[in-house]
């Protein structure tokens, strides 16, 4: 990290920063969604908001300094759901124990990480698999965006999703922001992803557009955090409830893990570097208190700002810190503002369909589970579980099973494992 601060450029360094701030802004909203859903799993929210900064800030730490990568670390969506509902609502687990799976479970993800294992997994992975993670998680992305500025919303009984109200102010301040955000990033003009959030979040402010109440957090409240602290509850372990809920959170974490690296990282030699970061970083989060910690998908708006090196995830850290005492200005950056820049993101990343070759359907078909399954389920782990499982069915049936390698066999077969885990858990 000390090497590249003294290699990089003056204008350089000031593009990571701008990708660093970018970045942070596109996954803010972790704040307070986290503390939101752990809330249902008894943890006060009101220091859950602590746990999550704190091991926010320290994953971008661990990732600037270990990796140097520019990827964001933050809990994880869908990893947090499963903490809280599979785990504590449906398995009837306390909170305390739900800590002890995912510190069970990251060691697991240490000891992958660190090994040769994590290379073979990588190397196993065929080219267009790994094109339908870049693409589902983009269209996951976009599909995130397009809700965020109210442009599609839950559907009814006859269909998944419907059309937001375009007449609303907020969608008119969205669809603002992205007719500007996709003008500046078409005319390269630098930093577009955060001047379309800064001038929308402008208009919003001054138009009472999007804004949010202030969380009900105070920072004295810090002196409680010490009851989430090394609060992990061992005392089922070895049981069978616990092994199986340790398995299907190992799998969601490796492989949810390695997948949005591979989509994300514009540097594919610090895949292993950036990979034991994650690894660490999810350690570190089960004894801070909260649910396990993932490389952000939105990490994706800050590489499209020029990001390339820890210096982005590291402004990303700091800025996580700095929330500790500005949490409520957060309002004043309506997720309307953030939504274009997610969009056009997840646009970017879908264009890497482009690489595929359509007319053979064995190889498009599994890539094309992941692709719709990964937003449709709004589950990373669930697309790449049928993504993988379908690999080895297909081929076989096209008299293609020479391309399979037996340790891709071997990870279609832990997938299929932990789709029944899973069926069995809820």
């Amino acid at each position: 990290m000390l090497t590249t601060l003294k290699t990089l450029t003056k204008e350089e360094k000031r593009t990571e920063v701008i990708a660093g701030i970018t970045s942070f802004f596109a996954i803010s909203y972790i704040l307070i969604v986290n503390p939101l859903i752990l809330a249902d799993a008894k943890i006060p929210a009101n220091l859950s908001i602590f746990a999550t900064i704190f091991a926010s800030a320290l994953g971008c730490l661990i990732m600037a300094v270990w990796a140097d990568a520019p990827i964001v670390i933050t809990p994880g969506m869908g990893v947090n759901a499963f903490f809280t509902y599979t785990l504590v609502v449906s398995m009837h687990l306390t909170w305390q124990q739900a800590l002890a799976i995912s510190i069970f479970s990251s060691v697991i993800y240490l000891l992958v990480s660190f090994s040769r294992v994590s290379e073979l997994l990588s190397q196993a992975i065929p080219p267009e698999l790994k094109i339908g993670i870049t693409a589902g998680i983009g269209l996951f992305l976009v599909t995130l965006g397009l809700e965020k500025a109210h442009l599609i919303a839950q559907g009814g009984s006859r269909s998944l999703l419907a059309p937001g109200n375009l007449a609303a102010p907020e969608t008119l301040l969205a669809l603002f922001g992205l007719a500007l955000t996709l003008v500046l990033y078409l005319r390269q003009v630098p930093g577009s992803f955060m001047l379309g959030i800064i001038v929308t979040s402008a208009i919003g402010v001054c138009l009472n557009i999007g804004l949010q109440a202030p969380p009900e957090v105070s920072f004295s409240d810090i002196s409680k955090y010490r009851a989430l602290l090394f609060h992990a509850d061992f005392s089922s372990l070895f049981t069978l409830k616990f092994l199986l809920a340790v398995f299907s959170m190992t799998m969601i974490l490796i492989f949810e893990s390695m997948g949005i690296l591979e989509g994300l990282l514009p540097a594919p030699q610090k895949f292993k570097r950036t990979f034991e970061a994650s690894a660490l970083a999810t350690f570190c989060s089960g004894f801070l208190g909260t649910s396990p910690t993932v490389a952000a998908a939105e990490s994706a708006t800050g590489i499209e700002s020029g990001g390339k090196t820890g210096l982005m995830s590291l402004v990303s850290g700091v800025l996580f810190l700095m929330a500790l005492f500005f949490i409520p200005l957060l309002r004043y950056v309506p997720q309307e503002a953030i939504a274009p820049v997610i969009i056009i993101t997840g646009a970017l990343m879908i264009q890497q369909l482009k690489e595929l070759n359509i007319a053979d359907f064995s190889t498009w078909f599994p890539a094309f589970l992941i692709v719709v399954l990964i937003p449709l389920s709004g589950s990373i782990s669930l697309g790449l579980a049928f993504g993988f499982a379908a690999y080895p069915l297909v081929k076989v049936a096209s008299a293609q099973a020479q391309e399979v390698s037996p340790l891709l066999w071997g990870l279609s077969l832990l997938f299929i494992l932990q789709l029944i885990c899973e069926a069995v858990l809820l």
